[in-house]
C-alpha cells in the first residue's frame, strides 16, 4: 500500500536552544536561508506523501504562517521583477496539503503522534520528526516507504550510534535481513547502561500502521512520564515484528546547538550561492584554529 499521509510532530518547546527558540519555533531556525522544517516537508513531498499534518503548539503560527500564501511580499516581488524569488515563494504554499493541529499540551511523541488519529484513520503513515532534518540523495522517507511496501510491517529508520547517545535516544533488539534492513524484535526508550541491547537506534523517521494508535491508547506514560512513541512501537515489535533500514542521508538534530551549526555548514558547502565564498572563509578561519 502506498504511503500517502505523513505527520510531523513540532510542538517541543525547544528548551536546548534556548533563547533562540524562546519566541521563535526551532522548526523555524534557518538552515542558511530555509526554515529547519520546510527541509523536512521537502523530503516528505519528494517520498510521494500528498497529505502532511504537522502538530503545533501554542505560540508556533509562524510555522503555519510560512506555508500560508503572502499577498503582500508576493506582490512587492513582481513588482520588483523578482521573478524568481516570487515563483519560490509560491511554490512553497503549494508544496503539498497542509493541514495543523495543536497538541495542547506537551505530553510527550506518542501524545502527540495519538493527535494525528482522525487526520490518519485507517491509513499507514510516515512520521517525520520535527528535530531532525536528513538530507541526502534518497530521501529517507522515501526509503522506508519502501520497505513498508515490500514487508507490510511498520518500520524504524535507524543508525548505530555512540553508547552514551543510545542512552538518550533508545535501544533495538535487531537482526540482519539483506544489505541494510534489519528485523526488529524489540526496544528500550533511554536505556540505563545495563539495558542497552544494542547500538542500534531510532533516528528521525518511522512508517507506522493505523493500528498504533489503539496501542499509544492503553501505553501508559514511560521516561520523563511522558507518553513514548517508543514504548508503543515496542508491542508493535513485540507482536508482529518491524523492520529497521540502516538509512542512507545525514542527519543533523535541530534541537542541540551543535547540529544546527553543523547543518548550516555543510548545507551552506553546497549551496549555489553563497559556496564558494564561504569555503575560502572557512579556510582562512580553519587557519587560526
Amino acid at each position: 500500500m502506498k504511503i500517502k499521509k505523513a505527520v510531523i510532530p513540532a510542538a517541543g518547546l525547544g528548551t536546548r536552544v534556548l533563547p533562540a527558540s524562546k519566541a521563535m519555533p526551532k522548526e523555524m531556525l534557518p538552515i542558511v536561508d530555509k526554515p529547519a522544517i520546510q527541509y523536512i516537508v521537502e523530503e516528505a513531498v519528494k517520498s510521494g506523501i500528498e497529505d502532511i499534518l504537522i502538530i503545533t503548539s501554542r505560540g508556533k503560527t509562524t510555522v503555519e504562517d510560512h506555508f500560508d500564501r503572502s499577498p503582500e511580499l508576493e506582490a512587492r516581488l513582481l513588482a520588483s521583477n523578482k521573478t524568481e524569488q516570487y515563483e519560490e515563494i509560491v511554490k512553497i504554499s503549494n508544496m503539498a496539503n497542509i493541514q495543523y493541529v495543536r497538541q495542547k499540551e506537551t505530553k510527550g511523541l506518542g501524545h502527540a503522534v495519538l493527535c494525528a488519529k482522525s487526520f490518519v484513520g485507517d491509513e499507514p503513515f510516515a512520521v517525520l520528526y520535527g528535530d531532525d532534518v536528513i538530507i541526502g540523495d534518497n530521501p529517507v522517507c522515501k526509503q522506508l516507504c519502501d520497505a513498508y511496501e515490500k514487508f507490510g510491517k511498520g518500520v524504524v529508520g535507524i543508525k548505530e550510534v555512540p553508547e552514551e547517545l543510545v542512552m538518550k535516544y533508545c535501544s533495538l533488539d535487531t537482526k540482519p535481513i539483506s544489505d541494510n534492513m534489519y528485523a526488529v524484535s524489540d526496544m528500550i526508550e533511554k536505556p540505563k547502561k545495563e539495558q542497552i541491547i544494542s547500538n542500534f537506534a531510532i533516528l528521525g523517521r518511522c512508517v507506522l500502521p493505523a493500528s498504533i494508535f489503539e496501542i499509544l491508547e492503553h501505553t501508559k506514560p514511560g521516561a520523563g512520564g511522558e507518553l513514548q512513541l517508543t514504548d508503543a512501537m515496542r508491542e508493535l515489535a513485540v507482536k508482529e515484528g518491524m523492520i529497521g533500514v540502516d538509512f542512507d542521508g545525514t542527519r543533523y538534530d535541530m534541537g542541540n546547538k551543535l547540529g544546527i551549526l553543523q547543518a548550516i555548514v555543510e548545507v551552506g558547502l553546497k549551496h549555489p550561492e553563497v559556496a564558494d565564498g564561504f569555503r575560502e572563509y572557512l579556510k582562512k578561519i580553519s587557519a587560526q584554529l
